[in-house]
């Protein structure tokens, strides 16, 4: 007979689990992509702050078409139909722009590809290349003597011809401390009057200095500076040249050096740049 008072035996069955078990490994494919993409940001960072611009232009070349095939696209998908952010020159091939913010008509692009042909026997009459050819006797012409050409260099900018008069050893353009000309001095200045006389361009001028080599309380090089731009403006003046034309006199002291060195003698100059447009 059974006894109906005796309690029912009960079974439980616990399910332990075990700590650390696997959750899936997705997280860190996400991480990785992450910290790829970061790696790749922090490279890009770099080679802007560590290349000049014609480094960038050939990086960026290499990863976008080099022959485009409309007016204003390089053929690429991407954002800038195949053009670069860092190729500035880009734009002005495809005929879309230039590299003045405001150009004018003589300065803006021309054509489909953003060249513009030329009338057959037409050569270019830049009149600042003409000047800077003429000055260092190129086309067989020249208005500085052998002596003088060891004290200028030209080059041609966006902003205009920049014609430098720099001192050699032995052959200062001022007086020691002072902002007195020597003969040679006035004789550049003289020789930039009459080339300049070709043109009506606005002008400017910048006077540089050499650094010392011991760093004084009161530094002159600031106002000789300027000084020697001052009186180089009334060289040109006195050389024939409109007063209206002068644009801006700047000195410059020694924050800009021409060489490695800041105390070589070189670093003694005056720039007189011929600014593009007329003056007035």
């Amino acid at each position: 007979m059974t006894d109906r008072n005796v309690a029912p035996i009960i079974i439980k069955r616990k399910k332990f689990v075990v700590e650390g078990a696997h959750h899936g490994g997705a997280w860190k494919i996400a991480y990785a992509d992450f910290v790829t993409a970061m790696m790749a940001f922090f490279l890009i960072m770099w080679l802007m702050n560590a290349t000049t611009e014609q480094q960038r232009k050939g990086i960026a070349d290499y990863f976008s078409p080099s022959v485009p095939v409309s007016r204003v696209s390089g053929g690429g998908e991407s954002a800038f139909g195949g053009d670069s952010i860092f190729a500035e020159d880009r734009l002005i091939h495809d005929g879309t722009g230039a590299t003045m913010r405001h150009p004018d008509s003589a300065m803006q692009a021309r054509g489909e590809t953003g060249f513009e042909t030329a009338p057959e026997g037409a050569e270019d009459t830049d009149p600042l290349r003409e000047i800077e050819e003429r000055l260092l006797g190129r086309t067989g012409e020249s208005l500085i003597s052998e002596e003088m050409r060891k004290h200028i260099v030209t080059r041609v900018t966006d902003e205009g011809l920049v014609i430098e008069l720099h001192a050699n050893e032995g052959a200062p353009l001022f007086e020691a401390g002072a902002d007195t000309p020597t003969e040679m001095m006035r004789d550049l200045v003289t020789m930039i009057a009459d080339a300049a006389a070709q043109v009506r361009n606005g002008v400017a001028i910048a006077g540089h200095m050499r650094a010392r080599p011991v760093m004084v309380r009161d530094n002159p090089v600031w106002r000789l500076s300027l000084a020697r731009a001052e009186r180089s403006r009334e060289l040109l003046l006195s050389s024939g040249m409109d007063a209206a034309r002068i644009r801006r006199v700047t000195g410059h002291a020694d924050r800009a050096p021409a060489t490695a060195n800041p105390m070589e003698r070189r670093n003694d100059r005056i720039e007189v740049i011929l600014l593009r447009g007329a003056a007035g």
